[in-house]
């Protein structure tokens, strides 16, 4: 018998008001977490060095300020075993509440604290240990946000049903971007003393918008069907560790894909190309204009992985940005607002085509009574090493060599290898979610 097709949720249509609601909750709620953990990630590039690291040789405090990125990565993926736990046990609406508050108060604190001129030491410790609050709290949001959608929507449009929790990425990279680039606008001295502190504080309306829009979404269909399976499954992550191992290592290598991309590209480009002279608020503006072109093809090639399937389209995505990889490097060591601007864009516009079909290719690898802890760890596993150590490991390569080549090399090298796991994975287009074992 060929694989079901049939829809898996309530609704039969994308556009029916429920099925609008979900998309909605999914997509604001993503941006609004992903706002949060990324305006660390651009303050990282332009203010935490020269606020929390003041005692430092330029070199090494972009160093130690991306160490504390990394934090946050490394606690991602114990945040999609935790929430992942939760989801599904006891179910997936509650997690992204808990999630999103947990964003919010992380945050908004990180705008409160203290320099290390007024506390010292106290100051990066308390930066790092808030930013592992952001990485448990973004670690549960992914897999839920994503869910929700994907497991309401009709089965011919998984794909691009569940590409809106991803859309969040970008749209919270554009608001972050932004906030950041029109607090530079500010003189320097008041922009490192109270101005960078803003966009941070503004968590907290956007989050309560966010609450309010999350509490009206309806729990998952098939975790509803399949609730009593899910309370039988003691530790979700045992059961993923030891029944779909293969699965769980390729779910990892093919997001690692996309997410070196947004490590090199959206991360560490930002402060080597002001290293290299290009001028920061100019930087910080096109990052928002990369971020669009990333949720532009992210959409598109979502809509495209539900009619050709999953891996062409990753296939495709990962090829152009191995092919794309020492030009964009190039650009970006130009030294110019122009060249940063059109590597990022392009890069992030290739990230945007592997992301697109990502969430489903990820969920349609685990049954549903572990297919939120399987695809959060792959998902989180893979932000870490992707993207939480890529600007550390970029830095370090290019202060050892002096240049990009040894970078380049590398890059592409990993690229390689997530290419070969998408190759090695099942097509999951045709699957029946409620079959899968």
């Amino acid at each position: 018998m060929a694989p079901s097709t049939a829809p898996t949720g309530r609704d039969d249509s994308l556009t029916s008001g429920p099925m609008r609601r979900i998309l909605a909750s999914s997509f604001i709620g993503s941006a609004i977490e992903f706002y949060d953990f990324m305006l660390y990630a651009t303050a990282a590039a332009v203010v935490f060095s020269e606020v929390f690291f003041t005692d430092l040789s330029p070199a090494i405090a972009t160093f130690a300020s991306f160490g504390t990125l990394a934090a946050g990565y490394v606690a991602r993926p114990v945040g999609g075993a935790i929430f992942g736990h939760f989801g599904d046990r006891i179910g997936r609406k509650g997690v992204l509440v808990t999630s999103m508050v947990t964003m919010g108060i992380a945050t908004t604190i990180i705008g409160l604290l203290p320099t290390t001129a007024q506390v010292g030491t106290v100051a990066p410790v308390l930066l790092i240990v808030l930013r592992m609050l952001q990485g448990l709290a973004v670690g549960g949001e992914w897999g839920g946000a994503m869910l929700i959608a994907l497991e309401h929507a009709p089965g011919g449009k998984r794909g691009f049903a569940a590409s809106f929790a991803n859309l969040g990425a970008p749209a919270g990279s554009m608001l972050a971007a932004g906030a950041v680039a029109a607090a530079t606008l500010l003189p320097d001295e008041q922009f490192f003393a109270w101005g960078w502190r803003i966009p941070f504080l503004l968590s907290v309306v956007l989050v309560s918008i966010g609450l309010v829009i999350r509490l009206k979404v309806a729990e998952s269909p098939l975790f509803q069907r399949f609730e009593a399976e899910a309370q039988r499954r003691r530790i979700p992550i045992v059961d993923v560790l030891t029944r779909h191992p293969r699965n769980l290592v390729l779910g990892i290598l093919v997001a690692m894909s996309q997410l070196t991309v947004s490590g090199i590209a959206s991360v560490w480009a930002v402060s080597y190309a002001v290293q290299q002279g290009a001028e920061k608020t100019g930087v910080l503006n096109s990052k928002t204009l990369a971020a669009v072109a990333m949720f532009v093809m992210c959409l598109v090639s979502a809509r495209l992985c539900d009619r050709f399937g999953r891996k062409p389209i990753l296939t495709a995505g990962i090829v152009a940005a191995m092919l794309f990889a020492f030009p964009l490097l190039l650009l970006v060591q130009s030294g110019t607002v122009v060249g940063f601007t059109v590597a990022v864009t392009v890069g992030q516009g290739i990230q945007g085509v592997i992301l697109g079909p990502l969430a489903a290719f990820l969920a349609e690898l685990f049954p549903t009574a572990v297919r939120f802890t399987g695809s959060s760890l792959c998902f989180q596993a893979a932000s870490t090493i992707g993207a939480g150590f890529t600007p550390m490991i970029a830095s370090a390569l290019v202060a050892a060599t002096g240049g990009i080549a040894l970078l380049g090399g590398v890059w592409i090298a990993a690229l390689l290898v997530c290419l070969l796991a998408v190759l090695a994975a099942a097509e999951g287009r045709r699957r029946d979610l409620a079959a899968i074992e």
